[in-house]
């Protein structure tokens, strides 16, 4: 897909690495925080509604409604980068090892072939679509693994377009948020339990905030289930960002001229197991984890502000109905794949 002139307000992307942190990223930073704040505060008398998708939602109703300034933006792109790495980093937090084996050797099997099947069949539909591979990978990752998060993380090793990178992420709000209401009403015509309706929405809504929505809508015991798979799925971020860094150092396709070879592992994967990893010790007190998920909600939620500031009507029109095409069959893949694991597993 050819990148045409970016309208105003859309993060710009550098030509050699992200900004370092100096005075010229307050003002986007500033924007950032009391947004983060807002949407922190609603969640607290909305709590329902995850200050995540609050935050998304606030980036792209003010990118639509007002003129950001040029000097907002390398703060914006600061948080969307690496302000967003270090959420995802201390998301395992979240985690135990534990808690993975304790979901059985089948729903294993069900996560790894959801993230697996998921993205090589959504990428085959982008293919027929005529989409570019960059913006096919943003998108079957973001629907196969963990929403705007991983669409975000993986254009930090394959340096996709900006605009694919916020077509990505709208579609993850757009079809993510459609799949909360639908989730739990399949179920319930499936004559699914809660078990069993908990398995296929954590193997299948795209965003963690999605699948606290969608389980807690569908009541008993989803919840605690639904999050244990999601949270399997976003483990295997690890192993797919592996696999797309060895892609990206051993071809230059994709890559900037003068661009240096990603690291086979980024920092901010390792990072995330080393959290995992030190959840699973069981050293840490409630404490110290509780403040943990307090600082990961934050720094996401500023990310996540950061990521819909870029989400512009102009754009979406502008890349016209494939992404949205591929998105709907790819939502619809990943679900076919959960709901084959649930019956077979559940």
């Amino acid at each position: 897909m050819t990148t045409q002139t970016k309208p105003a307000g859309t993060p710009v992307r550098p030509q050699a690495g992200p900004p370092a942190l100096s005075a010229a990223l307050l003002p986007g930073l500033a924007v950032c925080v009391l947004a983060t704040a807002v949407a922190m505060i609603a969640n607290h008398f909305l709590p329902a509604v995850s200050p995540l998708l609050i935050a998304i939602i606030l980036g792209a109703v003010m990118a639509n409604v007002v003129h950001l300034p040029q000097r907002l933006q390398p703060g914006l792109q600061f948080s969307a980068k690496r302000l967003l790495r270090a959420g995802v980093a201390l998301l395992g937090l979240q985690l135990m090892f534990s808690q993975i084996l304790g979901l059985g050797w089948g729903v294993i099997v069900m996560v790894v072939a959801i993230v697996g099947l998921g993205i090589t069949g959504s990428m085959f539909i982008g293919k027929l679509l005529g989409l570019s591979w960059t913006q096919r990978i943003l998108i079957a990752c973001g629907f196969s693994i963990c929403g705007a998060a991983a669409a975000a993380a993986v254009d930090g090793v394959v340096q996709a377009e900006e605009e694919e990178v916020v077509t990505a992420v709208a579609l993850v709000i757009i079809f993510g948020t459609l799949m909360i209401p639908i989730i739990p009403a399949l179920s319930d015509l499936f004559g699914f339990g809660s078990k069993q309706a908990g398995l296929w929405a954590g193997g299948s809504v795209h965003e963690v905030a999605q699948v606290v929505a969608t389980a807690g809508a569908i009541g008993g015991g989803a919840l605690a289930v639904a999050v244990v798979v999601k949270l399997a799925r976003v483990l295997m971020l690890a192993p797919v960002m592996a696999v797309l860094s060895l892609r990206q150092r051993r071809s230059a396709e994709g890559l900037p001229a003068g661009s240096k070879r990603p690291p086979i592992i980024p920092l901010f994967v390792a990072m995330f197991i080393a959290m995992v990893a030190l959840r699973s010790t069981g050293v840490l007190p409630d404490a110290v984890l509780g403040a943990g998920k307090f600082v990961e909600t934050a720094l996401l939620t500023a990310a996540m502000f950061a990521l819909g500031a870029g989400v512009q009507v102009a754009t979406m029109r502008k890349v016209g109905a494939k992404p949205f095409v591929m998105a709907l069959l790819s939502t619809v893949w990943v679900m076919s794949i959960a709901l084959v694991g649930v019956l077979l597993v559940g």
